[in-house]
């Protein structure tokens, strides 16, 4: 039976951690226990889901079959190879590191250990998008907003890194993981940490799609939409209530006003991270190559550098006297 454990057991990490201690109760899989530097965190997390404590995650090393990694994005390197290399699969959370190289050097771990690297975007899970995703097929201009109060747990990325990451890993899913970025503008600002905390980008694809993506953690009201059109067809999709539809026109209708129908996809409802970890084991079991890859994860984080570099430009002419990163 394969064992797991969960390495950073915070805010998001506790959770993994949680769904691991479930699914050994289900016979899954063995449910080694939490990692985290604060001892208390640590020992809370193994109080609350089981297994053991521990605040040294290479004392996991030769322990475990597959990890959740869930620490500060500067150290997902570090920790991701050490283990890939010692022959453990490996999801870790969004953005999969905080530079190319170091993506670079992970994709490289899984594949010279034959070990499983999967990155955790986990609004690829969100019930509304996996009801949606088999109707996608060309879009063409998104509008996306994703706004949160101002978050109560560590902040070591900006905005763009933080939450916006989402919305870039998912376009580039849906407009063609083959089609380029032709251009990419944005703009945006540090407000209440020295990172940006609120910002806007206008992408572009080769193939003429567009997306504008605002994302913001000082708003008022949690908000998750993504609107779309494509050929015959708007899309709305809502992460937050996992609501997704589509409008869409009967051709050679008499007027346009009677041609149009309004279907509310059928969302069946579980908990994104349980599908992600679910996929991931999965993917170990059955030797399939995980839903999100390394390369994905790049992808994301690529396009997310490039987002920066034109905010900082934009910081820089603000004279704000903060930086993006």
């Amino acid at each position: 039976m394969l064992r797991a454990a969960a390495v950073g057991v915070g805010s998001l990490g506790r959770h993994h951690a949680r769904n691991y201690s479930e699914l050994a109760a289900e016979g899954r899989l063995e449910y080694v226990g939490a990692c985290d530097l604060d001892k208390k965190t640590a020992e809370k997390i193994a109080t609350e889901h089981g297994g053991a404590a521990f605040t040294d995650w290479r004392e996991l090393l030769a322990k475990v079959d597959l990890v959740s990694i869930a620490t500060p994005t500067e150290t997902h390197c570090e920790i991701a190879c050490a283990f890939l290399e010692s022959g453990t699969h490996v999801l870790v959370e969004k953005p999969i590191a905080l530079s190319l190289e170091e993506a670079d050097a992970m994709i490289a771990a899984a594949e010279s250990s034959g070990r499983k690297l999967m990155v955790g975007q986990l609004e690829r899970f969100n019930p509304a998008m996996v009801a949606l995703r088999p109707h996608v097929t060309d879009p063409l201009y998104f509008e996306i907003h994703r706004v949160s109060p101002f978050p109560n747990r560590s902040l070591d990325v900006d905005v763009v890194l933080d939450v916006m990451i989402h919305d870039l890993d998912a376009v580039q899913w849906m407009v063609g993981e083959d089609v380029k970025v032709s251009e990419i503008r944005a703009v945006g600002i540090p407000v209440i940490s020295d990172k940006v905390d609120a910002a806007n980008a206008r992408i572009e694809f080769e193939n003429g799609a567009v997306a504008n993506i605002t994302a913001s953690r000082i708003g008022t009201e949690k908000i998750r939409k993504t609107r779309f059109y494509q050929s015959n067809a708007y899309v709305v999709l809502d992460y937050a209530t996992k609501f997704a539809s589509l409008t869409t026109l009967a051709p050679g209708a008499a007027h346009p006003l009677l041609g149009i129908s309004i279907d509310r996809l059928e969302v069946r409802d579980i908990e994104p991270l349980r599908a992600e970890i679910a996929s991931f084991l999965d993917c170990i079991e059955n030797d399939l190559v995980p839903e999100v890859t390394g390369h994905d994860g790049r992808r994301a984080l690529a396009l997310a550098i490039g987002v920066l570099e034109r905010i900082e430009r934009h910081v820089r002419r603000l004279g704000v006297g903060k930086k993006s990163q």
